[in-house]
């Protein structure tokens, strides 16, 4: 039994530096079955409408982040959302927005790693190391649950209004890194983290607005984590730390 399919219009914004002045639209209607994800419907274009369409794609299971982009008017993960949900048409498709175009849907993402690298985001324990594992208790281990699940997708500084005037601004996923292990009890370096963040370029340009938090795939909320961090650098300069 044949299954039932829609046609459905893709509007893709489309943009090659080398060849192309400024982006532009194209238009491509494919047939939509149930359930098809929107990264599968890039693959339909990109397979029997236009060999040229580039995006990044990996996991397909909304764990590696690289398929992010602009869904019907809001950044999400291509591969985690349905066409169907997408009630407008056409369904319009971009790159993230506020972040250098390499071609079509791919972006330049060297700039949001080497802010994320600018916090060190790994755990520096004491030494020497046990042979085993460092002994964390539940309760411990709880405060690093919510921002563990971080996939770098970059979702957050692409839909952050500080970050897109202020490229200097260390952003919302670096400074949710940096507030991960300074909550880590296992970490050793809590007060140079806390200075890494302390600066008109860190925790101090965050405005509140909860942008990061509302395209967060992973339902991170960065803007508490960032206003954790302001509470622990306020507590430090008056004595209470």
């Amino acid at each position: 039994m044949a299954i039932a399919t829609t046609p459905v219009t893709l509007k893709i914004q489309r943009f090659n530096p080398d060849t192309d002045k400024e982006p532009y639209w194209r238009e491509y209607t494919i047939q939509a079955k149930p359930g098809m994800t929107v990264l599968e419907a890039l693959f339909e274009v990109l397979n029997k409408y236009d060999g040229t369409l580039s995006f990044r794609f990996c996991c397909r299971g909304a764990i590696c982040g690289a398929c992010s982009m602009m869904i019907g008017g809001k950044i999400r993960l291509a591969c985690e959302t349905q066409v169907s949900a997408i009630k407008k048409r056409p369904l319009m498709i971009s790159p993230m927005p506020h972040k250098k175009v390499i071609k079509d849907l791919v972006v330049d993402m060297d700039p949001f790693f080497e802010q994320m690298r600018s916090i060190k985001p790994y755990l520096v324990a004491k030494e020497p190391f046990p042979e085993k594992e460092i002994y964390q208790s539940e309760k411990d281990r709880a405060k690093l649950t919510e921002p563990i699940d971080c996939i770098l997708c970059g979702s957050c500084s692409s839909a952050c209004t500080v970050a897109w005037w202020d490229p200097n601004y260390i952003g919302p996923a670096s400074l949710t890194k940096a507030y991960r292990f300074v909550v880590d009890s296992r970490d050793t370096i809590r007060d140079e983290r806390l200075d890494m963040v302390d600066s008109e370029d860190g925790v101090w340009r965050c405005h509140t607005i909860f942008n990061c938090v509302d395209v967060c795939p992973k339902k991170i909320n960065q803007t508490d984590a960032i206003q954790y961090l302001k509470r622990q650098l306020v507590k430090r300069k008056i004595g209470l730390l």
